[in-house]
């Protein structure tokens, strides 16, 4: 039997057009001999639809969208792909999360999700019952008959070991191995995470080697809303050998031969650096959040420091050059060097510019403010009035040319408060918001290494010098609001900062717990509280694209008014 690997990039809701493109890519299959299509987890909605899945008007969308494929499918061919399946009873939830067949002429449910997570940013036992049989389907291609076992992205995920956040419930790969499947089969949404793509390998070997069988594994690609999924479909041996790879942050047809046992020599290759694709991600998040919610050009504010410098850098390739403009708001703190050095930035990116000082405005601020404060402001207030004026001249020229803004902020500057409400926190998209500062300064590095040229090249930037700039790269943090002003003066280094911030985020510890391995009490204390008192701001703040195991967005929730 001949698979193909169908890794779309589905728009969420739209149904009609989702079905359009696993059409597409059921006769390209057919054109090169495949018997099955295997498409990802929830293929017609995109993953996550969230409460779109409760309107009824989208489900009868649904049956229709299937009708058609059952109608217009290839004869001889098959298609297994996700779907909501509504459940005999009105009891909320009231769907299943489950695969379905589709063959020429008519289509049925043949597998249901048992393990429904409701972790970080997954919410689906708020749609979905959780099936309790195992999923096994028989189909006949070639003169067999193949049994195939069907899983659904989380109900992989059973390795204690392997997932941190195992949940509670059953083994579903366990519940398949006194069914003796020939193929496991899973339906994937998995969001990009650093290390995943190595994880899900991982998750699918140990699998295959409990069932003594390959398993298929189909993941979702493209920007969904804060969320990126990166592909990287991949099929492995019964031993857990890759067999066969699709590729990362872009949509794929793979064809493998469910008769083969081994790739042809060289076909794989290991799994893009890390770097790599992070960048990729990045950029694919962007494109796809600008594509989908209408935008074909962006603007941001260049500055002359690193956060700026490498949006501009992920805006450019998501976009192309001639789409992004940035603006340059010097005020007269501003360093004669942060203007030389964003415009040089914006002609290496081939990127255009406007300059706007905004010293006139400053003082037409200070005058207005004058009689209601009794004086001119002064320290916090006048520097973020500097950071509103620019976050205002910002949103205008946006508004006035259609263009989605970016915001340029970075997660350590999120996480502790040092950013401005309406200021530099405007914006549509906070691109590098799940990336700590000193994660900035190590991506900027490798896009200006030589290591990063085949990357460059593939994203359409410059594959050869620098992009960022050894200017941009070794200058000191600094938002440049009064004179000779650092960052420092206002918070830990970032070298120190920085891990503490994800000892507390992301593995969930307390100032206690670091204070017991030796972090300085007050340090620890004057960082939680930082946290805490900033999360007014989190919640009015654009959406991030999530990159990290917990990222401030969908999945973080956490009260405002809290100790």
């Amino acid at each position: 039997m001949r698979l193909a690997l169908a890794q779309i990039n589905p728009l969420v809701g739209d149904l009609a057009g989702n079905g359009e493109q696993l059409l597409e890519a059921c006769r390209s299959a057919a054109s090169a001999g495949a018997d099955l299509v295997v498409a990802p987890e929830l293929a017609l909605w995109g993953y996550p639809p969230r409460d779109l899945l409760l309107r009824p008007a989208l489900r009868q969308q649904q049956q229709i969208a299937l009708d058609r494929l059952a109608a217009e499918l290839p004869q001889g061919l098959a298609l297994l792909l996700g779907v909501s399946e509504p459940t005999p009873d009105r009891q909320t939830p009231d769907l299943f999360n489950a695969a379905a067949l589709v063959e020429h002429g008519s289509w049925r449910v043949v597998a249901r999700k048992r393990l429904l997570p409701s972790y970080d940013v997954f919410d689906e036992r708020r749609y979905f019952r959780p099936a309790d049989q195992p999923c096994l389907v028989e189909l006949e291609r070639q003169g067999r008959l193949w049994r195939l076992g069907i899983t659904i992205c989380e109900d992989l995920w059973v390795k204690d070991e392997l997932h941190q956040q195992r949940l509670l419930g059953a083994d579903p790969v366990a519940d398949l191995q006194t069914l003796h499947p020939d193929l496991l089969l899973n339906l994937s949404a998995s969001p990009f995470g650093t290390g995943k793509a190595q994880l899900r390998r991982e998750l699918a070997a140990a699998a295959a080697r409990r069932l003594q069988c390959p398993v298929v594994y189909v993941n979702q690609v493209g920007g969904n809303d804060e969320l990126v999924f990166d592909g990287g479909s991949f099929v492995t041996g019964a031993d857990g050998t890759v067999l066969h790879q699709l590729s990362f942050a872009e949509a794929d047809l793979g064809l493998w031969d469910a008769r083969v046992a081994a790739p042809p020599e060289g076909l794989l290759a290991a799994l893009p650096a890390t770097d790599d694709l992070l960048l990729r991600a990045l950029v694919l998040g962007v494109r796809d959040y600008a594509r989908k919610c209408g935008f074909s050009k962006a603007l941001l504010g260049l500055s002359g420091g690193i956060d700026s410098a490498l949006v501009a850098v992920i805006a450019a390739a998501a976009l192309g050059a001639e789409n992004v403009q940035a603006l340059l708001m010097p005020s007269p703190w501003s360093s004669e060097g942060s203007i030389d050095d964003s415009l040089a930035l914006a002609d290496r990116l081939g990127i255009a510019t406007q300059t706007v000082p905004i010293a006139p405005l400053m003082a037409s601020f200070d005058a207005a403010l004058a009689s209601p404060l009794g004086g001119e402001p002064t320290g916090l207030t006048a520097e973020n009035l500097q950071s509103r004026i620019r976050g205002t001249l910002l949103m205008a020229v946006a508004n006035q040319q259609g263009q989605l803004l970016l915001s340029t902020g970075n997660k350590s500057e999120l996480a502790v408060g040092y950013c401005t409400l309406y200021g530099d926190m405007n914006g549509g998209l906070a691109v590098i918001g799940d990336l700590y500062k000193t994660s900035v300064f190590r991506l900027c590095a490798w896009i200006d290494s030589e290591a990063s040229a085949p990357c460059r090249a593939a994203l359409g930037l410059p594959a050869t010098g620098e992009l960022v700039g050894a200017a941009i790269r070794e200058k000191a943090p600094s938002a440049e609001l009064r004179p000779d002003q650092r960052d420092s003066d206002s918070l830990p280094d970032y070298a120190l900062l920085d891990p503490l911030l994800q000892a507390l985020l992301e593995e969930h510890q307390s100032p206690e717990d670091l204070i017991a391995c030796g972090v300085d009490a007050a340090l620890a204390q004057r960082v939680m509280g930082l946290l805490r008192r900033a999360e007014f701001k989190r919640r009015q703040a654009p959406p991030v694209l999530k990159l990290s195991q917990r990222s401030f967005g969908s999945g973080w929730r956490m009260p405002i008014a809290g100790a």
